[in-house]
């Protein structure tokens, strides 16, 4: 006689065979693959590239077992290694004719053997990390001092231009250290500037003497600077996911470590200097105007390119004549985030600081119904992010981007002006290359 009811060992049984249908993945092992992903951030891979990989590899009498667009990425999955090497020739000439600009990286990867229908399932094999499948792991230091210097340099810029906007005298703003120091001549002065720039939430001011001038002495409150360098990790962790797409690692580990450090670990990749020169890669914004003139035209016609200015691509690949001048760099660039413009469309918010705002005014003020470029230079070039219409003076530092625009052409165009380019520097502390010692012997 059963001690339990017969439902309680029918709950067990589905429990096990739930659980063996999940591990079945790891016992088909792995298979040769080819990867198909994004080579520079203004170029984004979706599900029709699938379609464009088949018929390349049609076209070569090539046979994949699957093509699939998984994770911003497309892989492909072949029977044997020949074919693989075979297959990623044909893919890196269908999609980079021109090999000196490639916008895509085709790597050589590893993919599960599983059928369809347990992928189907989301039931993958067990990741396996660096002891079982080797590569390369990296140990990287923040500079969080210059994370707060470029902070205070930052402020003593804004403060530099509130007490010249209110016509504050005073007898200079220099930073020192991780202090901004504020001169006047007399009391009445000083008290002035201190409502004003008391305003600021992230600064403490206490006043002084220094060589017989009355100061303020302002210093950035724990909690902001704190607030500063979480953030500058979390962007250089962002920043880093985006480089590190490049090389095709299909589960690359980044993690923070302790309050300034980041591990970076990519299972399957030996080439040590390539991992170094994309994680070690800067992106620069700029802004320029875009050239509208006949000239220009007839330079897009198939004509020579007017003096100071140079050709670009836009996304869609549409060429545009931008005048070389640069109105702003990314330096001047605070923030920017997705949102919505007065007609309830898909919009880009940005922030800039003190000086960058400044120039904006000035600049749009004087362009009324001319177009502005963003640009993204990576590795020495440029491309057009997005090329708006100025509608009218933009003043405060609050810009806003907007136009045919979707939703998610916004959260990826403030993605890549935020997090083009590290928050603060880094440097890398420790790398190990490891091999799959532990995976051989077992």
């Amino acid at each position: 006689m059963n001690r339990y009811a017969w439902w309680k060992y029918l709950i067990i049984a589905a429990a096990l065979f739930v659980g063996f249908v999940y591990t079945l993945p790891n016992f088909f092992g792995e298979a040769p693959a080819v990867q198909l992903s994004s080579g520079k951030a203004t170029v984004k891979l979706d599900a029709g590239a699938v379609s464009t990989v088949e018929s390349a590899l049609k076209a070569a009498g090539i046979t994949a077992d699957f093509v699939e667009f998984d994770n911003g990425s497309v892989k492909a999955r072949f029977a044997d290694t020949d074919t693989q090497l075979k297959a990623r020739d044909v893919i890196r000439r269908a999609f980079n004719p021109d090999p000196a600009d490639e916008h895509y990286i085709v790597a050589l990867n590893l993919l599960s053997r599983s059928p369809h229908w347990l992928r189907a399932l989301n039931a993958h094999p067990m990741y396996l990390g660096l002891d079982l499948r080797g590569g390369v792991h990296f140990l990287m230091q923040v500079d969080m001092k210059a994370a707060l210097t470029q902070k205070v340099e930052s402020l003593s810029s804004d403060i530099r231009t509130q007490l010249r906007d209110k016509d504050i005298r005073h007898g200079g703003i220099r930073r020192e250290g991780d202090t901004i120091q504020i001169r006047f001549r007399d009391e009445a002065t000083r008290t002035q500037a201190q409502r004003l720039v008391g305003n600021l939430a992230d600064v403490d001011w206490v006043p002084g003497t220094d060589a017989g001038d009355l100061t303020l002495v302002g210093s950035l409150k724990p909690a902001s600077m704190r607030t500063i360098q979480e953030q500058a990790l979390k962007q250089n962790i962002t920043t880093l996911h985006n480089r590190i797409n490049e090389l095709g690692v299909a589960e690359p580990v980044i993690q923070q470590q302790g309050l300034d450090r980041v591990v970076v670990q990519l299972p399957g990749v030996q080439d040590t200097a390539r991992a170094k020169d994309i994680i070690g890669r800067t992106a620069t914004l700029e802004v320029r105007m875009v050239d509208d003139s006949a000239e220009a035209q007839a330079a897009l016609a198939g004509g020579s390119v007017p003096f100071g200015t140079e050709r670009f691509m836009e996304r869609g690949g549409v060429p545009i004549i931008v005048k070389r001048q640069v109105v702003l760099a990314g330096e001047n660039l605070t923030d920017a985030q997705p949102g919505f413009d007065e007609n309830h469309e898909a919009a880009v918010h940005l922030t800039l600081d003190s000086r960058g705002a400044r120039i904006f005014k000035d600049v749009t003020r004087e362009n009324i119904n001319k177009r502005m470029a963003i640009l993204l230079f990576e590795k020495g070039k440029g491309e057009v992010v997005t090329a708006p219409v100025i509608r009218g003076e933009i003043g405060g530092g609050r810009v806003q981007i907007s136009g045919r625009m979707s939703t998610e052409e916004a959260a990826d165009t403030a993605l890549l002006l935020r997090a083009g380019s590290l928050a603060a520097p880094m440097e890398i502390i420790e790398e190990r290359t490891i091999g799959p010692s532990l995976g051989a012997e077992n």
